[in-house]
């Protein structure tokens, strides 16, 4: 692991605010505490970074978001939700967006220096860099993963509702079933609603990767199970917008959506509610989201508390016409 501005301070014998001052020239430095300081830089073998340094010298009044990727309407929400409590705050909001990059920790550890205090998506970051960014002071507030040393994390409720939306398609009384959201990630959203369905309906669903959360590989991952003589007679879909590209293959093989095959999603996208038929899925407060993780970052950026807290927002399953024919279509 590179040498820290911390390493460099316990070496010399100064604090981390010192080591700055004498590498930038900041402010005054003895003359013998800076040949400490240069000393140590030498035999660690330290190369000062932008987030060394602006940890040991303030704020910024802005802060950072990293995400796995910007398109879709799910991230769109939380970011409206975060930025519109980040302004009532006074603070701006700097944007990571992973995908298609190359070394991602760098990138992301060169964005910590410049703001005080991250959000995070789910797995971008990988778990020893959390740990370096928490070892170096960063605030962080983590969203959609397990609870992390020394981070806030922040979630939607995943499993009881898989279970419940589980539960209501088995009560139509399809027995064969395939999950669309694969590959998982132990720990995460759509792990925990495989995990929630797959509870209930045991080996009766099997999962089938996506790539992606898109519609369009939502498209073709379904088309191919449609295809299939023995295709599915439900399709539980990760999210609303791979959802979308199964009711789209559908409609392309010439099948009755849900005469012929059974579809649900996830988040209650507005999409959702539009679709022809409407589409069954669990509704998670994705702008709430945000504006958590915004006041949940100041709490700490600001010192009003300094200990981690794990917050689990409430979701809810919302039944329409795609997952099966009910007495009374429920229309939310």
């Amino acid at each position: 692991m590179d040498v820290t501005i911390y390493e460099v301070a316990k070496r010399a014998g100064v604090s981390i605010a010192t080591v700055s001052r004498a590498l930038r020239g900041t402010g005054p430095v003895a003359a013998k505490t800076r040949e400490r300081v240069l000393k140590a830089v030498e035999e660690l073998n330290f190369t000062p970074s932008r987030l060394g340094v602006s940890l040991a010298e303030g704020r910024h009044a802005a802060n950072g978001i990293v995400f796995p990727d910007l398109a879709g309407p799910y991230y769109t929400q939380v970011l409206l939700g975060y930025e519109e409590v980040a302004s009532e705050l006074g603070r701006s909001v700097v944007i990571l967006s992973a995908k298609g990059r190359t070394r991602v920790n760098d990138l992301i550890k060169d964005l910590a220096g410049r703001v005080d205090g991250m959000l995070i998506f789910g797995h971008v970051a990988p778990e020893p860099l959390i740990a370096e960014l928490v070892r170096l002071g960063v605030r962080l507030v983590v969203i959609s993963r397990d609870p992390l040393p020394g981070a806030d994390t922040l979630r939607s409720e995943n499993t009881a509702s898989a279970r419940a939306l589980a539960d209501h398609l088995a009560g139509h009384g399809y027995e064969r079933f395939a999950f669309l959201g694969a590959p998982l990630a132990a720990g995460d959203d759509v792990d925990e609603r495989w995990r929630g369905v797959r509870g209930v309906l045991g080996g009766a669903i099997e999962a089938v990767a996506t790539r992606e959360y898109t519609v369009e590989c939502g498209f073709d991952a379904a088309r191919r199970l449609l295809e299939d003589r023995r295709r599915p007679e439900a399709i539980v879909c990760s999210d609303d917008e791979v959802a979308l590209g199964a009711l789209l293959a559908a409609e392309e093989l010439g099948l009755d959506v849900p005469g012929d095959v059974a579809v649900t999603g996830w988040d209650d996208i507005m999409a959702a509610r539009h679709a022809r038929p409407a589409l069954t899925t669990v509704r998670q407060p994705m702008r709430e989201l945000g504006a958590r993780a915004a006041r949940a970052l100041d709490e700490l950026i600001t010192g009003v508390r300094d200990t981690p807290r794990h917050q689990i927002l409430t979701t809810e399953l919302v039944v329409r016409s795609s997952c099966g024919h009910h007495p009374q279509e429920v229309r939310t």
